[in-house]
């Protein structure tokens, strides 16, 4: 059975970056997210394998919304996707309970490789 995929970034184009690369490698992408509350929303709605998380969005950022997801389902694999490679959001993220780290704009392999070693 495919692996179940949940996207979550405020920007559409992302979305459809991050789909076409899981799509085409096998993955089935059940739901997208424009923001944290939205996430939180689908997660409970969809319950995914995994979960691709933006960290900088409106109305909830990424990682608050990761403490969510956690507390919902403490098993819950998350990989977070943002443009701002800085150590201490990298730590934040991992802190919270994400299982990796994508530094944007990310090259497909490194995607599935994330993505591989979290559902692993």
């Amino acid at each position: 059975m495919a692996t179940k995929v949940l996207i979550v970034d405020d920007a559409a184009f992302m979305r459809m970056m991050i789909k076409d690369i899981l799509t085409k490698n096998g993955f089935e992408v059940v739901g997208e997210a424009e923001n944290g509350t939205r996430a939180v929303e689908k997660f409970q709605e969809l319950h995914p394998d995994l979960t691709t998380m933006d960290i900088t969005m409106p109305e909830m950022d990424g990682i608050t919304a990761v403490k969510h997801i956690k507390k919902i389902d403490p098993a819950a694999r998350v990989i977070m996707c943002s443009a701002m490679g800085q150590q201490s959001m990298v730590i934040e993220a991992i802190q919270s309970g994400a299982r990796d780290f994508i530094v944007k704009p990310f090259q497909p392999d490194r995607v599935l490789e994330a993505i591989r070693k979290a559902i692993g």
